[in-house]
């Protein structure tokens, strides 16, 4: 069981609707083209953001790729979109992102809890060069939320 409290989270207020940056959250090729390391990914099981339903990542870092299957745990239009990423059925991660109405828009809060297993962390170091996880992904909730907020408001 992961920790209640997110290993990183931040949030950022768009002015767009939370419907319309659901969307496109769960677009996989906008996701893709928000996120830091992420460089594709694709349904392969169901082709929507619904409980259940199965993608796959494929990532890079530098001279370093990996890929991952991602698990959809929560799916509510204009509020919530989680799921799970496991590597070789290894849990590594679960990541979300809540959606507040606010004044002229809505407010995006994206988290994620490391999910691996302490022998595990030196081969994930390994495969994608990165030491410290949790300064990476918080620099890159960082990067993601500019970049959401950047293709909603655009």
């Amino acid at each position: 069981m992961t920790n209640p409290e997110p290993t990183v989270s931040a949030d950022i207020t768009i002015d767009a609707g939370a419907d319309a940056v659901y969307a496109l959250i769960t677009d996989l090729d906008v996701l893709a083209g928000l996120a830091a390391e992420t460089t594709a990914m694709r349904w392969t099981k169901g082709d929507a953001a619904r409980v259940g339903a199965r993608f796959k990542g494929s990532n890079r870092n530098g001279g370093k790729t990996w890929s991952t299957a991602c698990t959809v745990t929560a799916a509510e239009p204009g509020r919530t979109f989680e799921f799970t990423v496991t590597s070789m059925a290894i849990p590594i991660a679960r990541w979300r992102y809540d959606l507040e109405p606010v004044d002229g828009g809505c407010r995006v809060t994206e988290s994620t809890w490391d999910a691996r297993p302490g022998w595990f962390l030196p081969v994930a170091k390994l495969a994608t060069g990165v030491g410290d996880r949790t300064a990476a992904n918080a620099e890159h909730i960082r990067e993601t939320l500019a970049r959401l907020k950047a293709r909603a408001e655009g």
